[in-house]
């Protein structure tokens, strides 16, 4: 038991009385400056270049996945298969604000739009999905573990949270390394629940890691709405414990992800530590291919489709600066002709060799 501390004279001196962060206290400013900064300037000023990029990388992804979808319902695609529909924004408004130099990226195993939205070639994607020898991983891991190290692309990981922890281990490499990158750790609002998140969330804090943490709440987890699941729903003031600044961003609309980025990114290349970020979405299919989604209203998802979609908010965009719909539909057919070619291409090409279950199975050297 401690000791009260005592006068010369003997008696004891009274406890010192606690005082209250005023509101413009320093630290509590650090926590919330940089919603502020996304709160002053919401959007990012893109050139037409630059949306219709935006555009068509994001109608790459949802085009994609259509057809991804078609090939698990003829049996092409085994396993299970978790579509990105209806988050694309927030795949592209993040990345395309890396360096791909020396940045790396890591998420769950809806993973598909992230390595599209690296400008990683369809061909080889769908040939995984398809579990061909051409595929990215050579057909051994399929819609859930796909991995690209020549583009710092970790995963593709089916534990969930798990890849949060080895964000942490990129971003500590990157730090050590002092190679100026940064670890864009991708995980959902289900994952958000999950302890070693939060031990990661906490050493990143104290060892002051370069590393975004982006929860991708696409309000359903895997079949339960975060309402039921979370005791604090609003997950970006998760990092608050930790001393992690948090920001709130509309994952629906490209150009607020890709503002929220450039603040974020910078915060973290300026070398104060880690950042969270909430990206609030919606996936118009199931959880996965085998998810029915009764859990909520075709009236719900219709007007979500109807009023939030991202890409028909780009499409609006690229109309109010002068862009003809007539190129728009140009960009939509080509885009088609390339998804159906990385179709055709996984389907023809071969299975594995059995041989081929004995690589890349352990490390040689260390």
């Amino acid at each position: 038991m401690a000791k009260a501390s005592a006068s010369s004279s003997g008696k004891s001196k009274p406890a010192a009385a606690k005082t209250t962060p005023k509101p413009d206290d320093g630290d509590n400013f650090a926590l919330r400056s940089l919603q502020e900064a996304l709160d002053k300037q919401k959007r990012f000023k893109a050139d037409n270049d630059q949306l219709l990029h935006f555009y068509e990388q994001m109608l790459l992804i949802r085009r994609f996945e259509e057809k991804a979808g078609q090939l698990y319902g003829l049996g092409l695609i085994g396993g299970f298969c978790h579509l990105y529909i209806g988050q694309e924004a927030v795949a592209i408004g993040l990345q395309s604000a890396l360096d791909n130099d020396v940045d790396s990226v890591i998420t769950g195993y809806r993973d598909h739009g992230h390595m599209l939205a690296y400008g990683i070639d369809p061909n080889v994607i769908m040939a995984e999905l398809t579990g061909r020898a051409a595929g990215i991983s050579k057909g051994k891991g399929g819609s859930m573990h796909m991995f690209s190290t020549e583009h710092k692309f970790y995963g593709g990981h089916g534990i969930v949270g798990a890849q949060v922890s080895l964000g942490g281990g990129l971003a500590f490499a990157h730090k050590y390394n002092e190679d100026g990158g940064l670890c864009l750790a991708y995980f959902g609002d289900g994952a958000a629940n999950q302890g070693q998140v939060y031990e990661t969330m906490n050493m990143a804090a104290l060892w002051n890691l370069p590393i975004v943490f982006v929860v991708e709440n696409n309000q359903y987890a895997m079949g339960t709405a975060v309402r039921r699941s979370s005791a604090e729903t609003e997950f970006y003031r998760r990092g608050t414990a930790f001393r992690i600044p948090g920001m709130e961003v509309n994952g629906m609309d490209v150009l607020e992800v890709r503002q929220a980025a450039e603040i974020a990114f910078a915060h973290v290349r300026e070398g104060n530590g880690p950042v969270l970020m909430e990206c609030n979405t919606y996936r118009y299919r199931g959880h996965s291919m085998s998810d029915p989604a009764k859990y909520r209203t075709r009236e719900e998802v219709q007007e979500q489709r109807e009023h939030h979609d991202p890409i028909e908010r780009v499409k609006k965009d690229l109309a109010a600066v002068g862009v003809d719909e007539d190129k728009l539909k140009e960009i939509d057919k080509a885009i088609r002709a390339t998804v159906a070619e990385a179709a055709d291409f996984a389907e023809t090409s071969p299975e594995p060799e059995p041989s081929e279950l004995y690589t890349d199975v352990l490390v040689e050297e260390y």
